[in-house]
């Protein structure tokens, strides 16, 4: 099946309030032009430097997402154009966007990313984190907060993730000023929309396997 078809046939069965960011990590320009001429433009990236070339050399309608753990020292790069963070696991990296986004006349969009998985390799903040960024909100004059963002733990327990999906929901729930739950990738990404998320974000079930 052709990627195009793909990402038409995961479209169709999604509820209409549900984003997708189709995730283009280490694929080629070809494969991403494939998806963007089916009609879609949200893409999502995890390293920076890719993210940059990339933006550079394709269609500038496109919506580019940074979900990968982005260091506070390479936010300038991304800051001009970046649609949407995902990735904000401290309150030194949103200073630092708020710093370049000022730079850039932009106010650029955020997701706190919460540690919701049992592996400590993952990043994220705590749930104590969330309400002390969101009480001094209004100091960060040029990030928008909108949401949360969580990676569940990598495993086939079905029950184990949905645990993890249904507990950053009840965090996000306690704060109505948050409108975007993004939780939910090729793996999980069904249950994740049971547990309420509203954007997921697929990679290999659109391109395939990964090119590394």
């Amino acid at each position: 099946m052709g990627i195009s078809k793909n990402i038409q046939n995961i479209k169709k069965e999604l509820p209409n309030q549900i984003s997708l960011v189709a995730v283009s990590k280490n694929q080629s320009y070809s494969k991403i032009m494939e998806v963007y001429e089916s009609g879609h433009r949200i893409f999502g990236e995890n390293k920076v430097q890719e993210l940059v070339e990339k933006h550079e050399k394709l269609p500038k309608d496109i919506k580019w997402h940074m979900i990968g753990h982005l260091q506070s020292n390479k936010v300038k790069y991304i800051a001009p154009f970046v649609d949407l963070i995902h990735s904000v696991d401290s309150k030194k990296l949103l200073k630092e966007i708020n710093k370049r986004a000022s730079q850039n006349n932009r106010i650029i969009d955020c997701l706190l990313q919460i540690h919701i998985a049992v592996e400590k390799t993952k990043f994220g903040l705590l749930e104590k984190d969330v309400n002390e960024i969101l009480s001094v909100k209004n100091q960060y004059k040029n990030v928008n907060i909108k949401g949360l963002m969580g990676m569940a733990t990598f495993t086939n327990n079905k029950t184990q993730i949905k645990d993890e999906f249904n507990y950053l929901l009840n965090v996000f729930n306690k704060y109505k000023v948050l409108n975007t739950l993004s939780m939910g990738m090729s793996g999980d990404y069904k249950i994740a929309i049971e547990c309420g998320s509203n954007m997921i974000r697929i990679g290999s079930s659109i391109f395939g396997t990964r090119n590394y």
